[in-house]
């Protein structure tokens, strides 16, 4: 991993998510031809991208049962304990509707709403993520999101991974179609003569996914657009070198874009992180993804203080931090930007990922300086409630009414007028 000496001017920022044209004007007439013949297009992509052609789109019960099956006992009691951790975590972020009555009589409140149907896509490609399933499916249903659709590519045999249909299965999941890509994306929003149409459609994917995802954003909503994984590890001279180089291959063997950045006020640890990095590359089974990722989007950023080094962390803003430091809560009010903080050389960000209870759909892309992680939030709509007082309206209306008047609205002015002109007994 290349080391180098900075103050500032750092950045996570890529436009990857950004697409090019052709592959935006690939997406547009995949949309289009979703929406124009739909199952036979699902089908016919299908079979050019995933390599089998398929009579149904819908996973039966009966394969749902049998890849619960294959899985060893021990397994499934793995994916019951995470799945307990995130329901706990989640339903500790549930809103409440609330009213609250004024003086004057008025009622002001807000009513909390769960979406009526949503839409996961859980990504397919060189690896499977029964994770995502747990993730996106818990939130939903702690909101009380009552329709809850996965869509997922395929293997080259016709089925989904194993371990992506027991996980839906532990949850209760019926509702689960072999699609992927940008078609799938299309699906979820305009619907076909299988898939019904969801309100908002949730889960990373490909550049053509993403680009989907912005394409059908108005229509549909989304959660984000999902960048390349990133872990950014901010340490002192205290830190475990060899735990570092684990934990950021841990995120370089995601993706060939992915990114793991070191941030260290002591030079010897960078070394030894460097060298270790290289020792534990020989024998990952995803080395090639890895050594990719770390030769295009890996670095060792060294400080001259910690102080600076923390500078350069909120600078990133990126999707999983860990901080290694002799005192790593001492830091957690200075530390500002980060999808999620990893405290401790105890809190590997796999524990995060996979079992601890928070979610690991996280902002990326150095969004995490305006964006939060996936929550039980986004999953429920809020509507305002206004129950005006009579009395209310007479002590405020004339104001309310040049206030418009104001913003040249004449009707809105008239409109409250009409009230108070009647209550006056005026015609």
């Amino acid at each position: 991993m290349k080391i180098e000496r900075v103050r500032g001017g750092v950045s996570l920022r890529r436009t990857i998510e950004s697409g090019t044209e052709e592959q935006r004007r690939a997406v547009l007439d995949i949309i289009a031809a979703v929406r124009a013949r739909g199952d036979a297009a699902l089908k016919e992509y299908t079979e050019r991208f995933d390599g089998v052609r398929l009579d149904s789109l819908k996973v039966t019960e009966e394969e749902m049962k049998r890849a619960h099956a294959s899985m060893s006992a021990e397994m499934l009691e793995i994916i019951r304990e995470a799945a307990a951790n995130i329901r706990d975590y989640h339903e500790r972020q549930k809103r409440q509707s609330w009213l609250m009555t004024k003086e004057d009589g008025t009622i002001l409140g807000q009513k909390v709403t769960p979406l009526d149907a949503v839409g996961l896509y859980v990504p397919g490609g060189t690896a499977a993520y029964p994770s995502s399933v747990l993730m996106n499916v818990i939130p939903a249903q702690v909101a009380g999101v009552k329709r809850i659709v996965i869509t997922s590519p395929p293997n080259k045999d016709g089925t989904l991974p194993a371990g992506v249909l027991a996980a839906a299965y532990e949850l209760g999941v019926t509702e689960l179609y072999k699609v992927g890509g940008a078609q799938a994306i299309a699906a979820l929003a305009y619907g076909t003569e299988t898939i019904r149409p969801v309100d908002k459609i949730f889960g990373p994917g490909n550049i053509y996914v993403a680009l989907a995802k912005r394409e059908v954003f108005g229509h549909v909503a989304i959660d984000m657009i999902a960048g390349p994984s990133e872990i950014v590890v901010l340490a002192d001279e205290t830190a475990h070198a060899d735990e570092i180089a684990a934990d950021l291959l841990s995120q370089a063997e995601h993706d060939v874009r992915a990114s793991a950045i070191l941030v260290t006020p002591s030079m010897k640890l960078a070394l030894a992180v460097a060298s270790e990095v290289e020792r534990q590359l020989e024998t990952l089974p995803r080395r090639d993804i890895a050594q990719a990722a770390l030769e295009s989007y890996g670095a060792i950023y060294v400080t001259e203080t910690l102080e600076e080094a923390v500078d350069v962390v909120n600078e990133l803003a990126p999707e999983h931090l860990e901080v290694m430091t002799a005192e790593p809560m001492e830091l957690l009010g200075r530390l500002r930007h980060a999808g999620a903080m990893f405290f401790g050389r105890f809190s590997s960000e796999p524990v995060g990922d996979y079992f601890a209870g928070p979610n690991h759909v996280l902002p990326t892309n150095g969004t995490a300086r305006f964006s939060s992680g996936l929550s039980v939030d986004e999953f429920v709509k809020k509507s305002s409630v206004i129950v005006y007082s009579e009395a209310a309206l007479k002590q405020h209306g004339e104001k309310i009414a040049a206030f418009a008047r104001l913003e040249g609205l004449e009707a809105h002015a008239r409109a409250v007028e009409a009230r108070l002109k009647k209550e006056r007994g005026e015609r």
